[in-house]
């Protein structure tokens, strides 16, 4: 008998958190907001880490993805988890979205339908080829190495001549397990940051500016990046609703990650469609949107 409406997904390091710094407190917050939205309109909510093994998945109608950020660290146990717990209960955004989303390959199908994305090559993993090799064949000299699967800038680093060679060995070791990105430098989002643009139920609600801090190339407050509340063009808009509608599927949240690349175009980063921060703590309309959106699922 399906007698919770919805389980709000988060990781166990912030169902109690037994110190509150600034951190977890906006997770706390965030997840609160969206809670408490869910249930002004009458829902049944319950918050939980994805991996509680005490709950019984199939007695919620849905999971929703939202602070699941230990995912990527443990990545076959979720795995198991989310292929067993899908046959259990649906999920917001949808299994099938979500399962396409969390490998960053998919940038190659929004390519092709013409989202403008930041040029990746895909290393697939047990290539013999060096760094090196991939620097000279593709004529870059600044670049970034992330995995296709990650999260928090996990194994994010940035090459170049002088250091290239001192990573040579830990990619040999990385890209035995996990297929890895290979991307120019983008120098634009040192200089003007990177933008996340939320779009609840296909329209935009809010977005942020996010500026690492000086020194570092990642922009994400884990390092120390800042966020800013920013009012976008009507061309960033247009950007990503449109990077949001080619995907169609029935999206009830998204998040698109864009800067304005090398030669001056706007260009998508990533396209966040399984757990993104949202900020909601930014603008908590976008929550009664989001909770307005998931309730009409219900009809």
């Amino acid at each position: 008998m399906k007698n919770i409406d919805i389980v709000i997904l988060t990781d166990s390091r912030y169902i109690n958190p037994g110190q509150i710094n600034e951190y977890n407190r906006n997770v706390l917050l965030e997840d609160k907001l969206v809670q408490d939205a869910l249930e002004k309109l009458g829902l049944k909510v319950l918050r939980l880490s994805w991996d509680d093994a005490t709950f019984d998945w199939n007695t919620t109608k849905f999971a929703l993805f939202r602070t699941t950020w230990d995912y990527f660290d443990r990545f076959d146990e979720f795995s198991t988890w989310f292929n067993k717990t899908s046959k259990l209960t649906s999920f917001i955004n949808s299994e099938q979205i979500i399962r396409w989303n969390i490998d960053k390959h998919y940038m190659l199908d929004l390519e092709n339908k013409g989202v403008h994305c930041c040029p990746t090559l895909f290393i697939e993993t047990g290539t013999n080829k060096t760094l090196t090799q991939f620097h000279k064949e593709n004529n870059w000299t600044e670049t970034v190495l992330k995995p296709v699967v990650s999260g928090a800038a996990r194994h994010t680093y940035k090459l170049n001549p002088e250091n290239l060679h001192l990573h040579e060995t830990l990619f040999k070791e990385l890209i035995v397990k996990e297929a890895f990105m290979l991307q120019p430098f983008q120098h634009n989002i040192i200089n003007n940051g990177e933008l996340s643009l939320i779009i609840i139920d296909g329209e935009f609600t809010h977005a942020v500016l996010k500026i690492a801090k000086k020194g570092d190339f990642r922009v994400q407050d884990d390092f120390g990046g800042f966020v800013h509340s920013y009012t976008p063009t009507i061309k960033e808009i247009e950007f990503a609703e449109n990077a949001v509608r080619v995907c169609n599927s029935n999206l009830i949240y998204a998040r698109v990650d864009m800067f304005t690349d090398n030669d001056g175009q706007l260009a998508l980063a990533e396209l966040e469609l399984f757990e993104p921060e949202l900020w909601f703590r930014n603008n908590p309309k976008a929550a009664d949107k989001l909770a307005l959106a998931i309730k009409n699922l219900f009809n």
